[in-house]
């Protein structure tokens, strides 16, 4: 039978303490409250309360439970008020030596039964362990913030913490309705070794200027269907707080220059550009704390992103006919462009024409659209199986596959036959716009529009510039895109744009945890999901896309980076080698064949 955790204790009131308190306490569990000092303990009690009467008010919590919740509740300052305590979790600043010294004040005052537990999300628990004369009885316990609303608790074991000591652990995580997964001791843990890698690409691609930080943040949501954008979410985190755990990361994961911490992120901690708790970060709050984002001298004006004029577009054409060229033609035919389809043959026309009306159709069985409007995009769009049609039209899109020859020939096809000025514009998510550009004879009329599957739904637009795409052409990309209702994001042209080049590192270092046998793919999905609020994990993602796809987008980041960090995981060419492709095979790091 495990042990009873009768009363716990917490040291470190801050955010995330008094949160660790407000779980507990909430779960019927008497709670010792610990500070080193009478205001920081003010400071906690008063977040604690701030947080449980904001409950009250949402109506999550009754006034009575919110009474009996804070009854249960003793604050004090300094650790012999914790000498009863059957478990204490510290929740202090991320410095080793803070933590190293407060563990070993710990084991002099806890009685020798009480388990000791870490709250770090970066920091070595065996070297935390070690500072006591109890290293078998101390854990990682790493809550995510805010702790009394995430479900996912990381439990890190050392190589010498008892068996039952993670059992009984275990065991407390389901009593207060979390889910646990059970680790080792290895930088990071799971769901910060894989967000802060992005979340350090993110912050290089700002600082080279390859997009800023509004279109990287919207590309993330819109297209990479997460909860907030990177720099919001380091602000949220604290950047002083994201660089030790970078630091970390970086010393004890094998220097991966993936966790090196960027320059710019540095230099913002030195000048205490901390986030919204410093009232300033990558961006600018109304006071410290606070989550409301005031204009700066970085933030675009209306209006401020090109002094040229869009050039007209009133006729679209699309050349292909899968899934995403129908998805474009309907967000191009309900926006009130004429279209010209271009498919290869009635055969084809058909398939696309038929798509095209089940999705109208159940547009207008959801209430999206009327039945009116439903019938007149179908009117606007014509129907041709050569791209001979395509003379009077003002931008073209092409959405064949994803095969630079291919496409090479489309778009040296397409400048004999469009007339001057005609925007020349490509789906592809991962080839080099520039190399299709210079196929034609109008390299500055060559731009990329990388649209998100489904097209209708999602609301991204990539616009990918080259180094010979006009001013023009770009507004006028960028314009058309507004006209659709879709977020557009100028970028230059390198692999994997905005969204692609962060998106699948971050799954690459997920199939690399899982080839290192670190962890499941079952417990990365839930860290990801529980513990950062993605909507889905990195090998439902990989499953979804297709691994063979994920691997060829992996393959064109390597080669154009040349990165270490960046090379394939070799599970993953393995899996693809052996025909495990996903869900569309059947079988990808799931088997589907079954279900």
């Amino acid at each position: 039978m495990g042990r009873d955790f009768a009363t716990v204790g917490v040291v470190g009131l801050g955010t995330m303490g008094a949160g660790i308190v407000e779980v507990f306490a909430r779960n019927g569990i008497d709670v010792m409250a610990v500070e080193i000092a009478d205001a920081a303990l003010q400071r906690g009690e008063e977040t604690l309360r701030g947080s449980v009467e904001r409950a009250v008010r949402k109506g999550k919590l009754s006034e009575q439970e919110r009474d009996a919740l804070l009854e249960r509740v003793t604050f004090a300052v300094g650790l012999d008020a914790l000498s009863s305590a059957d478990l204490v979790i510290e929740a202090v600043p991320e410095r080793l030596g803070i933590k190293q010294r407060l563990f070993a004040d710990l084991d002099r005052v806890c009685k020798p039964e009480a388990i000791l537990a870490t709250n770090t999300s970066s920091l070595s628990v065996t070297e935390i362990s070690v500072a006591t004369g109890r290293p078998n009885q101390v854990i990682g316990l790493h809550f995510f913030n805010p702790a009394p609303i995430m479900k996912l608790v990381e439990v890190v074991r050392t190589v010498v913490t008892d068996d039952d000591v993670v059992a009984d652990i275990e065991a407390l995580c389901a009593r207060l309705g979390k889910v646990d997964v059970t680790i080792g001791d290895r930088a990071g843990f799971i769901a910060n070794a894989l967000l802060f890698g992005y979340l350090n690409q993110a912050i290089s691609m700002l600082e080279s200027k390859y997009a800023s930080r509004e279109d990287i943040d919207a590309a993330m949501k819109l297209g990479g269907g997460l909860p907030m954008g990177p720099f919001t979410l380091l602000d949220l985190i604290g950047l002083d707080t994201a660089y030790e755990v970078l630091d970390t990361m970086y010393r004890r994961g094998g220097r991966d220059r993936r966790h090196a911490p960027a320059p710019l992120l540095k230099q913002m901690v030195t000048a205490g550009l901390l986030g919204r708790k410093s009232g300033r970060g990558f961006y600018t709050y109304e006071k410290p704390g606070s989550p409301v984002v005031v204009p700066d001298e970085a933030t675009p004006r209306p209006g401020a992103e090109s002094a040229t004029a869009p050039r007209t577009v009133a006729k679209v054409g699309v050349v292909g006919s899968g899934t995403m060229a129908t998805g474009i033609i309907e967000v191009f035919a309900k926006a009130g462009f004429e279209v010209v389809s271009v498919t290869r043959g009635a055969e084809q026309s058909g398939r696309t024409l038929d798509a095209l009306k089940t999705s109208l159709n159940e547009g207008v069985v959801s209430g999206k659209l009327a039945e009116g409007d439903r019938d007149a995009a179908l009117n606007r769009v014509t129907w041709s199986a050569t791209i001979e049609h395509l003379g009077d039209v003002d931008l073209v899109v092409e959405a064949v596959v994803e095969e630079l020859p291919v496409k090479k020939a489309l778009f040296a096809s397409l400048d004999e036959i469009c007339k001057p000025g005609v925007v020349l514009a490509t789906t592809t998510s991962s080839l080099p716009v520039i190399e299709l550009a210079v196929a034609t004879e109008r390299p500055a009329d060559v731009v990329g529009l990388h649209f998100f599957n489904p097209a209708p739904v999602r609301g991204l637009v990539e616009v990918v510039r080259t180094i010979r795409t006009s001013d023009e052409t770009v507004a006028t990309a960028t314009a058309v895109c507004q006209t659709l209702a879709k977020h557009p994001v100028v970028c230059a042209d390198r692999s994997g744009f905005v969204v692609n080049a962060l998106l699948f590192p971050y799954l690459n270092d997920a199939v690399k945890m899982v080839e290192a046998s670190y962890s499941t793919a079952d417990d990365i999905d839930h860290a990801m999901k529980l513990g950062c609020g993605y909507p889905m994990g990195p090998f439902e993602l990989l499953d979804a896309v297709g691994l063979d796809v994920s691997l060829g987008i992996q393959r064109e980041l390597y080669l154009e980076l040349r990165e270490p960090g960046f090379a394939p995981a070799p599970l993953l060419e393995h899996l693809v080698t052996a025909g495990y492709l996903g869900r569309k095979a059947g079988r990808g790091f799931r088997d589907y064949s079954k279900r």
